[in-house]
């Protein structure tokens, strides 16, 4: 069957074209930069617990330590489904040391509120996915671009 042939049958029976390119692979992309970001900005943060904090060889810097490696780590984690539910631990972790680094809670608070954010983008994408409302799946559509 033939290409054009194909997609007319899809339209005619009202079922949307998949994109052309994975909508949701591009999102995987924003999420690792997201996380990269995260990392780098918690890993700044390792300065201010030796100053304000117990140092970098307390439970206080391992722990603030070991939650920077782990957002790095999940950038290779982020094709699973549960994936998210663990960058949201991690920064649930950042917002527990609000009574004695409160500095790093607020860090803890701004990526929590991005990744909100990030994940509300990501259900509005899949949602007009399901529509058929992207442009790269609208009928005419050249390079991505709608006509």
């Amino acid at each position: 069957m033939s290409e054009s042939a194909s997609s007319g049958a899809q339209a005619a029976s009202g079922t949307p074209a998949p994109p052309a390119k994975d909508p949701m692979k591009g999102f995987r992309g924003v999420q690792a930069g997201t996380l990269v970001l995260e990392a780098i900005v918690v890993g700044l943060a390792l300065p201010v617990v030796a100053q304000l904090g117990d140092g970098l060889s307390s439970v206080q810097g391992w722990t603030v330590g070991g939650i920077a490696v782990a957002l790095l780590a999940c950038c290779g984690l982020l094709r699973f489904p549960w994936s998210i539910w663990v960058i949201l631990a991690l920064n649930v972790g950042l917002v527990a040391f609000v009574v004695t680094l409160p500095w790093v809670t607020v860090i803890g608070v701004l990526f929590l509120a991005v990744w909100g954010w990030l994940m509300w983008l990501r259900r509005d994408v899949a949602r007009r996915m399901a529509e058929g409302r992207l442009p790269s799946q609208q009928a005419g559509a050249q390079g991505g671009q709608p006509s």
